[in-house]
């Protein structure tokens, strides 16, 4: 059974199956599912409610990618788009947990998440990738993103940058 649905209290165990299997907690996708910055879990649900209030950075809504019981990944879904957002970051970032690529879990997350922005009248969904990620672009592209300008971060790092019709 598949859900794509926020973290509750009673999926400790499971959050933690799946934050332990990441080789370097910061490499961690997307950063909001980093633990490395609360001292327990209740903190880490109270974070992702923060963000999701909006008060300190542009409204986010993270859910996690549940196969019968196991999180596979998850998706952050920014509500709107600020400047820097625009350049590197865009509507949606997704990542999946190592030993569950490449099954199809990238573009179920990505398919639900753009389900949820369209619930809030976003009607062009910006995605971007690091250069050095061809799975992810594939992905994008595979769910119908048509690619932009690029941007060069300062560290000269090129960011693909895509946009999908909802």
């Amino acid at each position: 059974m598949f859900e794509f649905r926020k973290l509750k209290r009673e999926d400790e165990a499971a959050f933690f199956d799946y934050y332990k299997e990441w080789p370097v907690p910061d490499e961690i996708v997307p950063s909001s599912t980093n633990f490395s910055r609360y001292d327990h879990f209740e903190q880490l649900l109270e974070g992702l409610d923060h963000r999701e209030s909006g008060d300190d950075w542009v409204r986010n809504t993270t859910y996690f990618y549940f196969d019968n019981g196991r999180i596979v990944g998850a998706g952050n879904i920014r509500h709107h788009l600020n400047d820097a957002l625009l350049e590197t970051g865009g509507h949606i970032g997704y990542g999946v947990r190592p030993s569950a690529r490449n099954k199809g879990y990238a573009s179920a997350i990505l398919q639900h998440s753009l389900q949820y922005l369209e619930t809030l009248g976003v009607e062009k969904a910006l995605l971007t990738c690091d250069d050095n990620n061809p799975a992810s672009a594939n992905v994008i592209i595979k769910n119908g993103g048509i690619e932009d300008e690029s941007f060069i971060q300062d560290d000269g790092m090129k960011v693909r940058r895509f946009w999908i019709h909802i």
